[in-house]
């Protein structure tokens, strides 16, 4: 990857709409080179998709609860089944395993508390868990979805 490549990205992760001439335009290629540049960028996997950011609060769903879960169980099997269980609750829209003294993080979106609280019955219904401890974000102060690639380029030419 090169810094065209960097702009690129840095581009489309500002708007993944600009058209094709444009992008070309702003990191000064011709239309042709800049799409194949795209092209392989998703064929190898930097770009994963491209999604419309949709406002959680305008949805009808403006309760984000962010979730530790510790396990008594670290079986294998346990572990798939627990994977496969939470990835399919609608609600769930990251779900991180962690190192540390928490053994899963999950960041759900629900309309309000009486949704959450539902969400949860199902959660500890569906498999034994050891401990849930959630906690209520009151506001969202950033929210991201773009990374700083500069400054990673700028870190790696340190190296």
């Amino acid at each position: 990857m090169d810094a065209t490549d960097t702009k690129i990205l840095m581009l489309l992760q500002e708007n993944a709409s600009i058209s094709i001439a444009e992008l070309a335009q702003r990191v000064n290629l011709s239309q042709t080179p800049c799409w194949k540049r795209i092209q392989r960028l998703e064929t190898t996997g930097v770009i994963e998709k491209r999604v419309a950011l949709v406002n959680s609060e305008k949805v009808g769903l403006g309760l984000t609860v962010f979730v530790s879960i510790e396990i008594a169980d670290h079986s294998g099997q346990w572990l798939q089944r627990f994977a496969e269980l939470v990835s399919a609750m609608p609600e769930v829209m990251e779900f991180y395993r962690m190192a540390g003294d928490v053994d899963y993080m999950l960041r759900v979106a629900v309309p309000d508390m009486a949704a959450y609280d539902r969400f949860y019955q199902r959660l500890v219904e569906a498999i034994p868990l050891k401990n849930v401890t959630s906690r209520f974000a009151m506001q969202r102060v950033k929210s991201t979805t773009a990374y700083d690639l500069v400054a990673i380029g700028d870190r790696r030419s340190l190296i």
